[in-house]
């Protein structure tokens, strides 16, 4: 899942409506790739969304996250991604994959010999080999946000310049048709190996020898050295597989992405797409405004309004793998104490926020009471009925929270609620929780801020967190969000940012991972959840209703209920 973030197959995490961190911007025009100020053209496509692009390599703990997976899933390509619907789908001009065996369970992969980056280096077994590196773990160092699946993985067997390989599991994986390197996650291991001067054999072979300290330099580059700080890093360091290629990233602004003119599939439909930094609130104006094409705004009332009462614009609001949830900080805040974190769930207004929030989008929408399915899904009720949380702190009860409080001897606990701003709807609901919460005895104070998910967040600065998660159907996607992390610091707690553990949920979570039966899932998904709300891992709140508007001149624009976002088949966006 993504949390405004994102990952292969992790939950993200989304800063406003998404799980993303977002920037500001002001009406401007839009520049073409030759630099003049135009208007948007039938060969330039501009969308906006609302946090700003921060690093080529979305594949770190710090740098999961949508912001980053949304416009680089049609840069960077794999042998698979979410596509219509949210469904796992193979891209077969990069490459094929199929299941030989089950026992030990073995997927062949084989990448198209057509395969290339855009600066003309091979894509083959070095590129392979790196993947697997931080996806699996056994190369120590790397910062990687998720290992699941592929740390029962051998190590592949491929040779220097070959394009064949095989994963072979130690124990069945339930998600294995999403186990090798998909959308997002196959980076270019020359790039890599030249901060440690090596040859691609000499790179693969230290990969094979978990030799992390000849790769050190090399690591420490996957690590930070794709970030962009208001501008791209060199555009050797970044080249493409895919049909689009990272440009330029004005900063504050707009990140251009234009043709790759090595990729060797069906070309891009359109030139040039635009993606304009615009925070949640300002979406719906700037398509008013004819500033961008297409936008995903904040859900409520008064904006699907605005966007319907436009002439030419197609509206549509939809399901989301996306929920908002509080976490608690386990790690260095009052909430370590079981007693305060029931306190706190007990005064929490679960019922008035959907009801303030969220009803007058989606009527038929309520309180989350699991976190790990969402509600539209064919398994939920029977999920939730094995959890044994229906009705779990669906209403706030003051009175009981007072009490506890009492019990712990901590009236005028101070609580601050961290979250990524601007944000009216999180600021909002923040509002109705210190407006409950204080009347129990906690004094909650707003600690949004603009760079909250980038650097307060990894670094535990907060008590409680909102933010949202943007996953899929796959039960490994949010593993990681609840697995005890090695060490509670930005580079090991993958997406477990607040550094829950539990070895019992650890222990389930391993067993849901290898059990490919679907009907067998859904009482391990139960059990799991019903250790989280014992504990009180985190507080769900409700499912995000999708909301979207392009030009109806748009064609082949396609919401998309997973963390690809709308974006997922942006090379087949043109415009009549």
């Amino acid at each position: 899942m993504f949390h405004a973030r994102r990952s292969g197959r992790l939950p993200a995490l989304l800063a406003g409506g998404a799980l993303l961190l977002g920037a500001c911007a002001g009406p401007d025009p839009v520049k073409d790739p030759s630099g003049s100020a135009t208007a948007p053209s039938t060969r330039t496509i501009t969308y906006a969304y609302e946090q700003e692009f921060h690093s080529y390599n979305n594949n770190t703990t710090a740098e999961n996250a949508t912001r980053n997976f949304a416009p680089l899933q049609r840069v960077l390509t794999g042998f698979w991604f979410y596509g219509d619907k949210g469904t796992i789908t193979p891209d077969r001009d990069f490459g094929t994959y199929r299941k030989t065996s089950d026992d030990p369970l073995t997927v062949e992969y084989t990448i198209s010999d057509r395969a290339v980056w855009s600066d003309g280096t091979p894509i083959d077994c070095d590129d392979v080999m790196l993947w697997w590196a931080f996806r699996s773990g056994k190369v120590r160092g790397f910062a990687s946000a998720d290992t699941n699946g592929v740390q029962d993985t051998r190590v592949p067997g491929c040779r220097a310049g070959g394009r064949t390989f095989e994963l072979v599991y130690d124990k069945p994986f339930a998600d294995w048709v999403a186990g090798g390197p998909g959308a997002t996650e196959l980076l270019p291991a020359h790039v890599v190996a030249a901060r440690d001067g090596l040859s691609e054999e000499e790179f693969i072979a230290a990969v094979r020898n978990a030799d992390a300290r000849r790769l050190e330099k090399g690591i420490r580059f996957f690590n930070d050295g794709w970030v962009a700080d208001g501008r791209l890093p060199d555009a050797e360091l970044i080249p493409s597989s895919g049909p689009y290629k990272l440009s330029k990233l004005d900063a504050g602004q707009r990140l251009t992405l234009v043709a790759n003119d090595r990729w060797w599939g069906t070309p891009a439909a359109t030139p040039t797409i635009v993606e304009r930094f615009i925070t949640l609130d300002e979406q719906a104006q700037a398509l008013q405004n004819r500033e961008v094409q297409i936008v995903e705004p904040q859900p409520g009332p008064d904006v699907l309004k605005q966007l319907q009462s436009l002439d030419g614009v197609r509206v549509g609001v939809f399901d989301r793998y996306t929920y908002e949830h509080l976490d608690f900080n386990f790690d260095s805040s009052p909430f370590r104490d079981p007693r305060l974190r029931e306190a706190f769930a007990r005064c929490v207004p679960r019922q008035l926020i959907v009801d303030r929030l969220i009803k007058p989008v989606a009527p038929a929408a309520g309180p989350l009471q699991v976190r790990t399915v969402a509600p539209f899904q064919a398994n939920s009720a029977e999920v939730v009925a094995a959890s044994g949380s229906a009705g779990a702190y669906t209403r706030q009860d003051v009175a009981g929270a007072r009490e506890l409080l009492r019990r712990a001897g901590r009236t005028g606990l101070e609580v601050s609620i961290g979250y990524q701003t601007p944000n009216p709807r999180r600021t909002a609901a923040v509002q109705l929780i210190i407006d409950s919460c204080n009347k129990a005895g906690f004094r909650v104070v707003d600690k949004g801020s603009d760079d909250f998910l980038g650097t307060v967040m990894p670094a535990n600065g907060y008590d409680v967190a909102l933010f949202a998660w943007s996953g899929s159907s796959l039960v490994s996607g949010w593993a990681s969000n609840f697995t005890s992390p090695e060490k509670c610091d930005a580079r090991s707690k993958g997406n477990n940012n607040g550094c829950y553990s539990s070895a019992r949920v650890d222990r389930l979570i391993a067993r849901l991972n290898s059990t490919v039966d679907l009907a067998a899932q859904n009482p391990i998904i139960g059990e799991i959840e019903k250790r989280l709300w014992r504990d009180l891992a985190t507080i769900p709140l409700f499912q995000h209703p999708g909301l979207s508007a392009w030009g109806e001149t748009l064609r082949n624009v396609v919401p998309n209920p997973a963390q690809s976002t709308i974006t997922w088949n942006m090379d087949r966006w043109s415009l009549s």
